[in-house]
């Protein structure tokens, strides 16, 4: 059985997935470590405007986070990409004719994207420690 991991996290966490996205891991890998760590509202300009196709439904597990976040949550602070991270989805297998009837595999690899979105807390509030920026 699958395992939930939105019911693992702690209260001031929100998680959102995009699974069997048809785009090669690394491609994706790619512009995900550039938006980790930042606020979401900067990561979402960022991921509207880059040149790569593999922002688009990156921007989307990003604003999904955000929106699980104020949604389900109650988190309406500031909030900034706490992990992002791909992983490996199903391969489909095809073949490609080529000359004298031999053919030639073609991998269509796929990724699944998560990203955890997190209220940001300002240090050495009430005395309890948090991430600074």
């Amino acid at each position: 059985m699958a395992e939930n991991k939105a019911k693992d996290l702690p209260e001031n966490q929100a998680l959102a997935q995009a699974r069997h996205v048809p785009m090669t891991p690394m491609k994706v890998r790619r512009v995900v470590n550039e938006v980790r760590g930042l606020p979401v509202d900067r990561a979402l300009d960022y991921l509207k405007f880059a040149p790569w196709a593999a922002a688009e439904p990156v921007y989307k597990c990003v604003a999904s986070a955000a929106a699980n976040a104020r949604h389900n949550k109650s988190l309406f602070g500031d909030l900034y990409i706490a992990a992002a991270y791909v992983d490996e989805g199903p391969t489909l297998k095809r073949f490609q004719p080529r000359a004298q009837g031999r053919a030639f595999r073609i991998r269509k690899r796929s990724s699944h994207i998560t990203v955890v979105v997190e209220e940001f807390v300002p240090a050495n509030v009430g005395g309890k420690k948090g991430r600074t920026r």
